[in-house]
């Protein structure tokens, strides 16, 4: 078990924001960022025994930006 997971953090058109694990089945999301910080903390507790979670999370923020030229 890698002692660091990684999740690709985008804006939502549903919600605010939306985070998925690289490597792993794990998805959330959340309105604000501070919510989803949150809510990935939270979506670790499932996919992973206490003593077996990764004690270092990166959260990659992608944005895309759109230019009419």
């Amino acid at each position: 078990m890698s002692s660091e997971i990684v999740f690709l953090v985008e804006e939502s058109a549903e919600v605010g924001f939306e985070a998925k694990a690289l490597g792993y089945p794990i998805f959330t999301e959340g309105e604000s960022l501070e919510e989803v910080k949150e809510a990935v903390i939270d979506a670790l507790h499932c996919p992973f025994d206490e003593d077996e979670s990764p004690k270092l999370v990166r959260l990659h923020f992608v944005r895309d930006e759109v230019m009419v030229a």
